[in-house]
């Protein structure tokens, strides 16, 4: 049995694979997630920045490594790729500072306004064209982001402010990737975020101080650069393996994990508001993946240009 998507025949069995890969990821993630957050008041954001980025090197050179070696990474875009990490590194710092003082949970709801965020700069940005229905999304969407940071009341945290901003700049990095995307392969895009993102640690450790780990916090700082390195790397996987229009709506899931840990840990849950906001978020996500898929499939049947 195979299954059609673009126009590229996937059988049933690499959508399964796709999706296994996709939620051994995600659950990878949430690992990662925990042990930033119990970790952040010990050690500057900075050094866990250093951390992700230096010991998540190793599985990403697995992905050079499969992309076909060293030759992938000659590049003659090196300025987009330092926009790039220089975004993705802002967004990166803005998230892991939120883990002091929100809930797992809180802030992983926010970041799902990433997509919104993509889907509202790809007109501009990409030349890409948003009708009335996917601005109508996005709206709806952004309309529960604002059930979950609360705008106005006294429980709006700046933290939630600065999650909402990572989450605006993890939507440029990702316009940045598809257009380095052209032309680099996945593994060159994590390969040099990481060798800028492990610079730039360095040299904020050596203007704002260094934290010595205990040999155990050595070995959990560690595991937070090897165990968020294979979680992109399964997702990277995924998204090889499977059509997108399977596998990408199953980041959502990653919010049971990020509950689950949350309450096990801190004995963390979203309040009513978050909840419902999340709801609103995730269908506005799913409906504008669902009308981006559908009219890819379109455009492709009928060899027409990408709206």
């Amino acid at each position: 049995m195979t299954l059609r998507g673009a126009g590229v025949a996937v059988s049933a069995r690499h959508n399964l694979l796709g999706s296994i890969h996709m939620m051994i990821g995600l659950f990878l993630f949430a690992i990662m997630e925990v042990l930033i957050k119990w970790k952040v008041a010990d050690y500057p954001v900075h050094q866990l920045v250093f951390f992700r980025a230096s010991f998540g090197l190793i599985p990403c050179l697995v992905m050079v490594w499969q992309a076909g070696g060293l030759s992938v990474l000659k590049t003659r875009r090196p300025g987009e790729h330092f926009l790039r990490g220089l975004v993705g590194l802002g967004a990166m710092w803005l998230v892991f500072r939120a883990y002091e003082t929100m809930k797992l949970a809180d802030v992983s709801a926010i970041l799902f306004a990433a997509p919104l965020f993509l889907t509202a700069l790809a007109g501009p940005a990409l030349g890409e064209s948003v009708g009335l229905r996917r601005w109508g999304a996005v709206l709806v969407g952004f309309a529960g982001v604002l059930l979950i940071v609360k705008p106005g009341s006294t429980a709006l945290q700046p933290a939630a402010v600065g999650v909402l901003a990572g989450a605006l700049l993890f939507a440029v990095a990702m316009i940045l990737m598809r257009r380095l995307g052209t032309t680099e392969s996945p593994g060159a895009i994590t390969f040099f975020f990481s060798v800028f993102a492990m610079t730039a640690g360095m040299v904020m450790i050596a203007m704002f101080g260094w934290v010595t780990p205990t040999p155990r916090d050595f070995i959990v700082l560690a595991m937070i650069g090897l165990i968020g390195g294979t979680a992109q790397l399964f997702v990277t996987q995924s998204l090889r393996l499977g059509e997108a229009a399977v596998v990408s709506p199953l980041r959502y899931s990653s919010i049971l994990w990020v509950v689950t840990f949350g309450y096990i840990f801190w004995g963390e849950l979203p309040d009513m508001m978050v909840v419902a906001g999340l709801i609103v978020v995730i269908c506005s996500g799913l409906y504008i993946l669902h009308r981006e898929t559908r009219l890819a499939i379109i455009e492709r049947r009928l060899d027409l240009p990408n709206r």
